[in-house]
């Protein structure tokens, strides 16, 4: 599938963040922060710690159901439907800093799952902790493009679909927490 348009101005702007904002003082940072979403560990671990305590179970349970849907939607829906090549595959003055990721490139999966748990911990947990985590999970995003792995819509598209499953799996835990799920079958 071709992006026309989109991918010129996709591309652009990942050759001006590596022309022109990419440095070797920087490069430790953004590659350290975009490994903290490589498989979804520090997500996945975040959520299993929440998952000890009676206060931050719900929380911690909301985040895994949440990743759970944004792995099955981004990872092995949209990107095999897609299947839009990564921006050093076609563009090779693109210059990836990290290992090259060998599955498609829409949506960004390290977005998803990272908007798909901060959002679930900005409406569940204390604000500084939920705030902290979405500041984090922006981070991440950036650290996609700097890195030269996603083109700027791949990660708009991984937010998006962060968004989304975090807003089901919030309604879910409010239903089941109501007893509304039992009621409606």
């Amino acid at each position: 599938m071709t992006f026309g348009a989109l991918d010129q101005l996709d591309t652009a702007v990942l050759y001006f963040i590596q022309e022109h904002i990419r440095s070797g003082w920087m490069d430790g940072f953004w590659t350290g922060v975009t490994s903290l979403a490589n498989g979804g560990w520090f997500w996945i671990l975040t959520a299993a710690v929440l998952l000890l305590w009676g206060r931050t179970r719900r929380a911690g349970l909301t985040a895994a159901v949440s990743m759970l849907l944004g792995f099955l939607i981004t990872n092995l829906l949209l990107k095999n439907l897609v299947a839009r090549p990564r921006p050093f595959d076609l563009y090779p003055v693109i210059q990836p800093l990290v290992e090259r990721p060998h599955d498609f490139s829409f949506p960004s999966g390290h977005t998803c799952v990272s908007f798909a748990a901060s959002l679930v911990y900005l409406r569940m947990l204390p604000r500084p902790w939920g705030a902290a985590s979405v500041v984090l999970a922006a981070v991440i995003a950036l650290s996609r493009l700097y890195v030269g792995v996603h083109y700027p819509s791949d990660v708009l598209g991984g937010f998006l679909v962060g968004c989304l499953v975090s807003w089901a799996a919030v309604r879910l835990a409010e239903r089941r927490k109501t007893g509304q799920i039992v009621r409606d079958q």
